[in-house]
């Protein structure tokens, strides 16, 4: 016995050390993961960016614009990248503002989506410190997977936003529209008719119609807005350490309710969207859990976070041109045309990316396989080879249908139709609504970089035709 003990005492005290020593190098861990997710996604490109931007470089200057700058504020950028050739070498990545390469790029097998991380030391500590909390800029996400995983999960909710799908919905959209333009009204008579558009309609609409189609209950819709807001950052590139954890809180809090929401729904199912993603079944296999966050979470962050854009870019251009206002209370068949040409001069998304899944060329420059090109859609919106006077906001131009604001190809925005006709149904029914609406002073833009939009907008509102 002697011998045992004295043979197995310091494995028992090794086990115990062991265990006594496992919380703290999971408490350590739990704080240094964090920090390392950010050097390696927003500080070091921060610094390069920053350093690219001081010595002259393009793409460095269009990262480092202020965030939520006016599209006008870009032009001279713009003009000085188009300028520059059909494809410019960034201190990043490769960039184009040309509307035929962002569609060429976009629509090539040669290009995928999502930066699969390095073997270098970066890599490995990227692999080290990441989670498994939804982000929309991470597998599985429809954002940056390929097939035959995205044709997968896209197949799954293609059903819900089809043409005719939409149509169907207009009559409901119309009826939310019109309750929270009672609502509105509302307010405006406690506060002398002044309110702030983006927090009580422009979020509200469609934050409650992909409600209504997920099966979230509405009274979290504001709840929810507040959480899209707070992860909307994620797409940016450079956060700072404060700005990154709260957009971490957004997504860890967002994931833990989906996550409770679905294990209900897979108990005590509904005829709605996420109850059908719970069941769903291509090939006899289904969605497993975390394919069903990632999916579930991009449609409804998606079904709502552009739309609340689109919506108070439509407000600000209209009331911004009189003239082209005043065309539309002459002309409402134009409706469907204005929601497209704001689409085109105020796009809800700034730009996006891919990665040379091979070696190929764009215009003739050599692209090597791993390399980033940067399709800059704003810009090639106002491609001057592709519209006329680009620059010039006319709601009854032909071909304004023609942006790439839905960026292209297999990538193409899913709720394309479902954006166009809330923006129709939502910009139409305020101004029907209230036709006197004037803009006040303190509208603000959005604090980010790659969601274009406002962050407020206050107005007064006038006339209340149904009074």
């Amino acid at each position: 016995m002697l011998k045992l003990s004295t043979v197995s005492a310091p494995h028992a005290t090794g086990r115990l050390a062991s265990r006594l020593r496992q919380p703290i190098v999971d408490r350590v861990e739990g704080q240094a993961k964090p920090l390392v997710r950010w050097g390696v996604g927003h500080a070091v490109p921060r610094m390069v960016m920053r350093n690219a931007a001081r010595r002259g470089d393009l793409q460095g200057r269009l990262i480092a614009t202020s965030p939520g700058a006016y599209p006008e504020e870009l032009l001279d950028l713009f003009a000085e990248v188009r300028a520059s050739g059909p494809v410019v070498k960034g201190g990043f990545s490769y960039m184009t503002v040309s509307h035929a390469l962002v569609k060429e790029v976009l629509n090539s097998n040669d290009f995928r989506t999502g930066i699969v991380a390095g073997s270098g030391i970066l890599g490995r500590l990227g692999a080290w410190a990441a989670t498994d909390v939804f982000n929309p800029v991470e597998p599985p996400s429809l954002l940056v997977t390929e097939p035959p995983d995205h044709t997968r999960y896209r197949k799954l909710v293609t059903r819900v936003f089809s043409v005719k799908a939409v149509e169907r919905l207009r009559g409901r959209v119309e009826e939310i529209a019109a309750g929270l333009l009672d609502d509105l009204a509302a307010e405006g008579a406690r506060t002398g008719g002044r309110v702030d558009l983006v927090e009580r309609y422009c979020g509200l609409l469609p934050v409650t119609v992909i409600s209504e189609i997920l099966g979230v209950p509405t009274e979290l819709r504001e709840w929810m807005l507040e959480l899209g807001g707070g992860a909307a950052s994620s797409l940016d590139m450079g956060l700072g350490w404060r700005r990154f954890r709260e957009v971490e809180a957004s997504l860890e809090e967002f994931d833990g309710w989906l996550t409770d929401h679905l294990e209900r729904l897979r108990t005590e199912p509904g005829d709605d969207l996420l109850s059908q993603l719970v069941a769903a079944r291509e090939d006899g296999r289904g969605l497993d859990q975390r394919e069903l966050l990632a999916t579930a979470g991009l449609v409804f962050a998606a079904g709502f976070e552009t739309t609340v854009n689109l919506l108070g870019n439509g407000i600000a251009r209209l009331r911004d041109h009189p003239d082209q206002f005043a065309l539309l209370r002459e002309r409402p068949e134009l409706w469907p045309n204005a929601v497209d040409e704001i689409l085109r001069v105020d796009p809800p998304v700034l730009l996006t990316g891919r990665v040379a899944a091979r070696n190929t060329e764009v215009a003739g420059v050599r692209i090597g396989e791993g390399a980033i090109v940067t399709t800059v859609l704003a810009a090639a919106n106002r491609d001057p080879e592709v519209f006329a006077e680009p620059d010039v906001f006319d709601i009854a131009r032909e071909n304004a249908r023609e942006h790439v604001s839905f960026s292209s190809g297999r990538h193409y925005c899913l709720g394309a139709s479902l954006a166009r006709m809330e923006g129709e149904v939502g910009l139409r029914a305020l101004f029907d609504r209230f036709p006197d609406l004037a803009l006040l002073p303190g509208r603000t833009r959005r604090p980010t970089r790659i969601l274009r939009g406002y962050e407020t907008l206050p107005a007064s509102l006038g006339r209340d035709a149904r009074a």
